[in-house]
């Protein structure tokens, strides 16, 4: 097989050290630790696994430094971060079993002012690009996708099947838009007048940084004037809503089914967990984690983590949660004390 790898040609993709097992030992796929096979490399990362490690089947493993154990018959490959050595080898596979071919298939619908270079694009069936848009070299389009008038797709982004980009969005380079995405959506806009809601013109735009991959179903809306701000490294779960106008900083972590309001600004290296809701028109600082179902109303500091609604720290969350566990007990306590001190009619006091 040409994708195979020898371990001692693992060893020197990950920066590993081989602790077991023959250099020209042939590698021929990736596996979790209890279903991978004779021909499979797999890899501890975690603990809790150290029992399927025991037992596992795999040709080889990539153990953290200092771990010599597992099944006599496996090849180790020491790291020191072994989940993002076992990702280096995941895309040597997946590049090999993944054929690039360019072009524009016969179904798609390519304006004739789009600027593109068809021996250097890959446009699937059903796609539509639209007047005035740009794509750029080694960008791939997928089926039933839509990218609007004057949008640009930057140098070797792989937008999937059935995402939308709306007119005029940016895209930098090596952006990731998995199924379903919408990116330029019309922002939440309404003023109600003489009783009805009346739609707000939204024609600002998306503008995305380099290397950002955005989920599955999630929905980016664009500025009702400016723009809707995705900085660079930016990491987007499935099944998020980014309202309008707002800015999200560079490395960002923001995790499904988080919900931001309009105008809101994060900082750099920000971690939203799951379900994280956070309103409008405020801004959370630079390296602020907020834990799963943080709910953010007002604006906070970075460098401190953050949990329960209205957001706080920690620290002091974990602190209140305790004291509230403690409140039925409490009010048993109390509603005893009363019954113990009150007075009988004509007793003495």
């Amino acid at each position: 097989m040409a994708f195979a790898l020898t371990l001692s040609e693992l060893a020197r993709r990950v920066d590993g050290d081989i602790v077991r097992g023959g250099l020209g030992l042939s590698i021929r796929g990736v596996a979790a630790l209890d279903t991978a096979g004779a021909h499979d490399i797999s890899f501890l990362g975690n603990e809790k696994y150290h029992g399927q490690f025991l037992q596992t089947q795999a040709a080889a493993v990539i153990v953290p430094r200092g771990e010599s154990g597992g099944p006599e018959g496996t090849a180790l490959i020491a790291v020191d971060n072994p989940s993002l050595a076992f990702a280096v080898v995941v895309r040597h596979f997946s590049a090999a079993t993944r054929k690039w071919f360019p072009g524009i298939h016969a179904q798609a619908s390519v304006d004739a002012t789009v600027v593109l270079d068809p021996a250097r694009v890959r446009v699937h069936a059903g796609a539509v690009i639209m007047a005035g848009a740009t794509v750029g070299e080694g960008s791939e389009i997928g089926p039933n996708s839509v990218i609007g008038e004057y949008a640009v797709i930057g140098r070797d982004c792989h937008i999937m099947a059935n995402v939308t980009v709306r007119e005029r969005c940016e895209l930098g380079d090596r952006v990731i838009l998995q199924p379903g995405v919408v990116i330029g959506a019309d922002g939440y806009g309404y003023e109600l007048v003489d009783g009805r809601h009346v739609k707000i013109d939204q024609v600002g735009i998306v503008e995305i940084g380099d290397d950002v991959e955005v989920g599955a179903n999630t929905t980016i809306d664009r500025a009702r004037f400016g723009k809707t701000v995705i900085g660079e490294g930016t990491k987007i779960d499935n099944l998020v809503q980014i309202g309008h106008n707002c800015v999200i900083g560079k490395h960002c972590l923001i995790v499904a089914l988080v919900g931001i309001s309009g105008s809101t600004h994060l900082g750099d290296y920000v971690v939203c967990a799951g379900q994280v809701g956070i309103a409008g028109h405020v801004t959370i600082g630079d390296h602020a984690i907020l834990t799963a179902r943080t709910g953010v109303n007002t604006s906070i500091p970075g460098g401190e983590t953050y949990a329960g609604s209205p957001a706080n720290l920690y620290r002091d969350e974990m602190k209140l949660r305790v004291l509230r566990r403690q409140l039925p007990k409490l009010v048993e306590r109390v509603k005893t004390l009363e019954k113990a001190l009150q007075v009988k009619p004509g007793s003495a006091v």
